[in-house]
């Protein structure tokens, strides 16, 4: 891991997860942000115990920042945080209570796949992104 950097854990097969790494990479030039799929091993390694046990069936995208580890709406609202252009505006969610956030977040979750489908492997990034993406 880079120092400074923060890790972005996010399920390697849904495309609506492909889509907010795709988001982040273009909003964040100073790759604040690396990133690992759940199912690799970098993500396993990185995965905090209990946070999200199965990697063939995970519930969140997972922000490792400043060695804490943030799940569900958290995670994604202090993602938004650090981006360019206006997108850390939308980090004042945090002051929601996080039970409707995440509710909110669960819901669009367990539809993914249905809405946005689901590749039958992980994605690879391109070779100029390829050093943004942790690998063992």
């Amino acid at each position: 891991m880079l120092p400074n950097s923060s890790v972005i854990l996010f399920d390697g097969v849904c495309n609506l997860c492909h889509g907010l790494v795709q988001f982040v990479i273009s909003r964040d030039p100073q790759g604040r942000f690396q990133f690992a799929s759940l199912q690799s091993a970098a993500g396993q390694r990185l995965m905090p115990a209990g946070i999200n046990p199965d990697p063939n069936d995970p519930d969140s995208v997972v922000l490792i920042e400043n060695g804490r580890a943030y799940t569900h709406s958290t995670a994604v609202l202090r993602i938004l945080r650090h981006l360019g252009g206006g997108w850390p505006l939308l980090a004042a969610g945090l002051v929601l209570p996080r039970v409707l956030r995440d509710a909110a977040y669960r819901f669009v979750a367990r539809n993914r796949y249905r809405w946005f489908g689901k590749q039958d492997e992980c994605w690879l990034p391109t070779p100029e992104l390829k050093a943004r993406f942790l690998a063992v």
